[in-house]
Formats: C-alpha cells, structure tokens, sequence
C-alpha cells in the first residue's frame, strides 16, 4: 500500500501537470534585467563554448535540471528520461527528496535509475531541512548520497510549503547547526536550496558562517510550492489550507534579486534557478554573478514524453544562451559573467531599498 510520502508526490506531479501554479503577482525580475547589446560583437558565433566547471565538475553548459521527484513508478519514468538526456548532453540533474526511499526501501529504484542511466553526469542527492530538525544525521544523508552514487548534495529549504501542507513539518529548530555539521563532515560538497521562495542576503551569510560553500537561490517568480497545496487543499476540501495557499502564492525573493543580494553579501557559490524559462534568463543569471543555473518545470512535462523531448528542450535552452552570448561578445562563460547589465523597475528599487547596488552591472 503507498505511503502517504508516496501518495503525496503523486499528487505534487499531477498538480504540476494539470493545474496553473505559476507566481502570479510576483515574477523574477529578469524582465527588468538588460543586455547591453553589443552591435559589433568581434567573435563568430559558431566559436562560442559555452561549457564551465562548476564544484570540480565540466558541464557542457552552465545548467542541470533541478530537483523534482522520484518514490513513485511515475517518478522513475520522469528520472529516467531527465537522466538519459543529461547525460548525452554532458549537462547534471537533481533528484526528488530521498526522505520516500530512505522510509521504504523498496522505492529506492526510482533514484537509482539516474545513476544507471546517467553513469557520467553530475548527479545530487537530496534531503529536506526539516528530516535533520527531526533527527537525520551523517548516516542518512550518506545512505542519500550513497543511493544514486551523487557528486552532491542539496539540503532543500521548503518552511513555506510546510507551513500550508497539512502534513507539513514546520520544525526548523537546529537547522543551521546540522547543516554546518554536515558542512564539515561530508565528502560531498553541499549545496542548501530554497524551493521557490528565494534565499536572502541574512540567511546566505548565516550559511557562510557555519561553512557552507554553495547556495541555489530559487527565487520566487516560477512555480509556487503555496499553490500546489492550494490545490491538494481544494481537492480535500480542506478550507483552512487553501486559504493559506492563496494568500502565500507570490510570497518569497524574486530570483533576480535573490542572486544580487547573494553575490554582493557573500563569497558562496550560487545556483540561479527559480522561474527560469529562457536561455536569456540563464545568461542573465550568469552576468548577474551566479555560477551555474537550475531548471525544473519546464522539463517536467517533456520528460513524461521522453529522454528525446527533455533533450531538445534543454538543447533548445542551450542554443538561446549561445545567441545571447554572441549578442554581448562573450566566447566563453566567463567572459559572459563580466557584461554589462542595466537594472530598472521593481527590481531596482528592491535592491536599493535593501542596501545593495544594481547599478555596479552597468559598466565592466
């Protein structure tokens, strides 16, 4: 019989699949992010390379394909088709919670599987803050690790969605300790993520401090995590829930100002991801001062078709970014993370009001 972990991931799919829960009155910012557009770029578009390190590993490009799911027979067909297509693109993926297969052995395949089908990709593990406020420590994030055979790990941060789930774990107590504790045990680099409601400079640098190294921002603009259990509240009925879930819908940092207050705060190593849809936005995200990008939605439907369609759209993604970088001159990534941007509107004003300073992009 499922699990109410297992049944609650089926759920989240569906949703994702079958119901609008995009932000709606918040977005990302990067519409008020601008190239400045290079009219004689002096390279050759063909002879841009695109390709990074990133936490000692080479990535065709600065993207993977963020956590998502896994712990059900539907998820192990998502994973399979996500990993096969990283793979053959030199690109990296990230699995759902593991907290399902740790409870239940038997559901362990479907996060297995990425690393079979994905034996040379970038792979990271994945365990929610909540799990170590509960008393997860080395041995279960290891035996995390230790299941896809992972060159990472992600401590996801969700108190927005836990504080609208009715099963929700809202016990965050003694977070930060372990996550620092896990910072210096583990033989894994470890990455804390947000889950679409962005990453502050306040928590950032409370993170530097206990030794973390790398932050994925996923800034609020994109899926909202408050909507989907507004959903699974207005399936049960549950009026309490759905109430929570319309009123946190847009809450959270937008990514654009997420990664800015992240790079000018700190020396970590920041993921974009967050509402990102365009191979733009990806080189956005990089001159911006993030290391690498993270993409989730836009791959879920493509990768219930087939490891051919998850390949042309993330191929499609890459693509987009060569051209932008061909539009600014940059024929390389690190010759991208040093473009002029121009930063107008909301965002702007955020920054500002925050004590950080959009107008350090303007000239490089």
């Amino acid at each position: 019989m499922p699990s109410q972990t297992e049944n609650r991931k089926v759920e989240h799919i569906n949703i994702s699949l079958q119901k609008d829960v995009q932000a709606r009155k918040i977005s990302t910012g990067f519409e008020d992010v601008y190239f400045v557009h290079q009219a004689l770029p002096e390279i050759n578009r063909d002879e841009i390379c695109p390709s990074t390190c990133f936490l000692g590993h080479k990535f065709s490009a600065p993207l993977f394909v963020g956590a998502m799911t896994g712990g059900t027979p539907e998820a192990a067909k998502i994973n399979r088709s996500i990993a096969e297509a990283v793979e053959e693109l030199g690109l990296g993926m990230g699995v759902g919670s593991q907290r399902a297969a740790l409870e239940d052995p038997r559901l362990r395949s479907t996060y297995k599987i990425v690393r079979k089908k994905a034996p040379n990709a970038f792979l990271v593990a994945n365990i929610g803050a909540p799990q170590l406020a509960k008393g997860y420590g080395v041995k279960e994030v290891m035996e995390a690790v230790e299941m896809i055979r992972a060159d990472a790990l992600a401590i996801h941060l969700n108190p927005l969605q836990e504080a609208i789930q009715p099963e929700g774990e809202a016990s965050y107590k003694g977070c930060l300790q372990k996550i620092g504790d896990l910072a210096e045990t583990l033989q894994v680099p470890l990455i804390v993520k947000e889950t679409g409601a962005g990453i502050s400079a306040e928590v950032a640098q409370k993170l530097e401090r206990v030794g973390v190294e790398c932050v994925d921002v996923s800034g609020a603009g994109g899926t909202s995590w408050a909507a989907v259990e507004y959903y699974r509240a207005e399936s049960s009925n549950d009026t309490l829930r759905k109430r929570l879930g319309e009123s946190f819908w847009d809450w959270g940092v937008p990514t654009v100002a997420s990664i800015v207050e992240v790079v000018q705060s700190t020396k970590l190593k920041p993921i974009a991801s967050g509402g990102i849809r365009t191979g733009s936005q990806i080189a956005k995200a990089l001159a911006l001062g993030a290391d690498m990008t993270s993409i989730s939605t836009p791959i879920l439907r493509p990768a219930i078709e087939s490891a051919e369609e998850v390949e042309k759209t993330l191929s499609f993604l890459i693509e987009e970014l060569i051209n932008s970088m061909f539009l600014i001159g940059a024929e390389s990534v690190d010759k991208l993370k040093k473009a002029s941007l121009v930063i107008l509107g909301k965002t702007a004003t955020w920054l500002e009001r925050r004590g950080f300073k959009p107008e350090a992009y303007a000239r490089r």
